[in-house]
């Protein structure tokens, strides 16, 4: 599993596509340039996979109950509009239409990597997303990882 890190700006040409910076490229595993999943995130996000970590998952998926409505409607959500692309030899990856408008993407981009993902935001919603005061993220990170370190003692 690949482990992803960086913020990178890019721009969206005509036909939807959005140039792959190469410190990003760089990190995707060997062959996984042909097999990439986008798909819409949280939060007005796109997300971008290898496809073995996109079937890792949805494999998450697999305990959930289908006859179970919240379920049935999470699975469907989740995989609404999940679409395996590629680079092209120009290193660009197409954001399909419908998703683009999903994260309200036009001309400008930032992708954020981390963990297993690049996630692909509009300047203005990733800048909403991140604009918390600083004492603010001291909270939430208390409130976050302030149990959890206490369990590891």
């Amino acid at each position: 599993m690949p482990k992803f890190i960086g913020e990178f700006e890019g721009k969206v040409d005509a036909k939807g596509r959005v140039v792959l910076p190469s410190g990003l490229k760089k990190q995707l595993p060997s062959g996984s340039q042909e097999h990439l999943v986008i798909n819409r995130g949280f939060d007005k996000c796109l997300v971008v996979y290898t496809r073995d970590d996109w079937e890792k998952e949805t494999q998450k998926l697999e305990g959930l109950d289908s006859f179970n409505k919240l379920d049935r409607q999470f699975i469907r959500i989740f995989n609404n509009g999940a679409t395996e692309v590629s680079l092209d030899t120009a290193n660009r990856l197409l954001i399909p239409k419908k998703l683009g408008l999903y994260a309200e993407i036009e001309n400008e981009v930032i992708l954020y990597a981390y963990d297993n993902k690049i996630e692909i935001w509009s300047p203005g919603n990733y800048a909403s997303q991140m604009d918390i005061d600083p004492d603010e993220f001291s909270k939430l990170a208390e409130t976050v990882m302030g149990n959890r370190n206490n369990q590891n003692e």
